[in-house]
């Protein structure tokens, strides 16, 4: 009996192409988190240097946010439809370009605008990426330890730009800036070398620039009132105008995403309740660590008196957890499957959050904070490569980077919105008497909103599993008759045989 299944084996070798093309990704994604980690302790130095108000300062960072969270959507489609290589590694090249610029630049609005480009530039390179890996390796054991290597560095490189820029900035904030740009050309000149070609989806029946302008708007807009609504008020007009017309944008996005007949992004893939609830989990659980992150950094400079190294130290123990599991969490996910991972990584991260209410004026790292970090270590092991598992299995390629974006804006609009959501509510606490006992008691309101936001993405999560049955599935096995039989009449029929799952 001979069996045609083209059954890949999972357990074999990459070859060390494969590993290049995977470290040139992975390189991509470190620096993205790098420079995100690395500009929020170079403010203060940015501010003395180039004398900018605390208005112009927020748009350092504002100005990255507002080009990444805006432009993925459109990102991840271009990857489809022009190329996944070309846009990554166009992308990238600008990125290095963008990072040179803003070392070298001498006011305001021009590192604000090197910010931009370099967001905008991230906003084609996460999704071009993420779907390269996704079209690269197969589904099952390969794509999932691929992808968990990934995401690692996503959190690797968060953790070190922590360090980095504590150190980098003694010498001048500048270098902060500086660094990424060798990093992305060395990696742009091996993505020419190692990274496959890849064919462009049929275009025949055009582009859907009505879509890339609404949707894009709408996006780059919603982004941009999030940000600026703990400045101009929740409940001013200017934000609440700003909304309706991110509603009438939405509205006018989806009508025209149902009638094109090639959609930037095709409305029936969120019919899958795993997608919905990768999308929305990702969304909680980056929302709720940039209100973390935010805070537990305020809380560590401003009133224990840290320096900003010592404050990276202190974030240290989750970096190192995650870059230490990154090459088994793939057989986790193999073995016990995206939802359960996920569940356990959110359980992970609520009480992580959670124990950090403990904090006081005068705390014990090791008991108090050191427990809480490696508790967002393995909640940040588990569930930040389980979710883009989560995602993109079971997705088609010529679809893949339109996922990728859509779950790179999921992460992107979270993380604005939840953050400027803590902000808000440390804001609205914060009329006490000045001391340091009230300024700790503004933050603990924004903590406990940052742990019910990781509550909710774990209920969304928990509606997802299912008591794992054995499925008695169908698979068509070639049978062919005997020699004898075979050289009378040859023929091939196929047999039913059950597989037990």
């Amino acid at each position: 009996m001979t069996t045609p299944l083209n059954v890949p084996d999972f357990h074999a070798r990459w070859s060390p192409r494969l590993w290049g093309t995977l470290l040139v990704l992975c390189a991509a994604m470190f620096l993205d988190a790098l420079d995100v980690s690395m500009v929020g302790v170079a403010l203060p130095s940015i501010a003395d240097d180039l004398g900018l108000t605390t208005s112009t300062l927020q748009w350092i960072v504002s100005g990255y946010i507002l080009g990444y969270g805006g432009l993925l959507l459109l990102g991840g489609r271009a990857a489809d439809l022009l190329g996944r290589r070309r846009v990554f590694l166009i992308a990238l090249g600008v990125f290095a370009l963008a990072s040179l610029l803003g070392g070298f630049v001498d006011s305001g609005p021009l590192l604000i605008a090197s910010r931009f480009i370099k967001g905008l530039s991230a906003a084609f390179t996460a999704p071009a990426g993420l779907s390269i890996i996704t079209t690269t390796f197969k589904e099952g054991p390969q794509r999932n330890r691929a992808l968990s290597i990934y995401t690692t560095c996503a959190a690797t490189g968060f953790s070190m730009g922590l360090v980095l820029s504590g150190l980098l900035t003694q010498l001048s904030w500048r270098w902060t800036m500086l660094l990424t740009a060798p990093i992305a050309l060395i990696a742009l000149i091996a993505g020419l070398k190692l990274i496959p070609h890849s064919d462009r989806e049929d275009t025949h029946r055009g582009y859907d620039l009505p879509g890339a302008v609404t949707g894009t708007g709408a996006m780059l807009l919603l982004v941009f009132t999030v940000v600026q609504a703990p400045e101009a008020g929740w409940t001013s007009a200017r934000t609440l105008l700003s909304f309706l017309a991110v509603a009438v944008l939405l509205t006018v996005f989806v009508t025209i995403e149902r009638r094109t007949a090639n959609p930037l992004i095709r409305l029936g893939v969120l019919r899958s309740g795993s997608q919905v609830r990768a999308q929305l989990g990702a969304a909680a659980f980056f929302g709720s660590y940039v209100g973390f992150q935010f805070l537990v950094t305020q809380y560590m400079q401003s009133l224990l008196g840290w320096s900003a190294l010592e404050t990276a130290l202190a974030f240290l123990p989750a970096g190192v957890l995650v870059a230490l599991s990154s090459t088994k969490i793939g057989d986790v996910v193999d073995r016990f499957g995206t939802p359960r991972v996920i569940a356990a990584g959110f359980t992970s991260l609520v009480v992580g959050y959670a124990l950090f209410l403990r904090i006081t004026l005068t705390p014990s790292y090791a008991v108090v904070i050191l427990p809480s970090m490696l508790l967002l270590g393995a909640a940040c092991a588990l569930t930040f490569p389980s979710l883009n598992i989560q995602a993109t299995n079971g997705v088609d390629d010529d679809e893949q980077g339109m996922v990728s974006g859509l779950l790179n804006t999921s992460i992107q609009v979270g993380g604005a919105i939840f953050l400027a959501v803590v902000t808000a509510v440390i804001t609205a606490h914060g009329s006490g008497d000045g001391s340091r006992q009230a300024v700790l008691d503004s933050y603990r309101p924004g903590l406990v909103v940052v742990t019910v936001v990781a509550f909710a993405g774990l209920l969304i999560t928990l509606t997802g599993l299912r008591p794992r049955r054995p499925v008695q599935r169908t698979v068509l096995v070639a049978s062919s008759e005997t020699d004898r039989a075979a050289e009378a009449a040859p023929t091939t029929t196929a047999q039913k045989v059950s597989v037990r799952d």
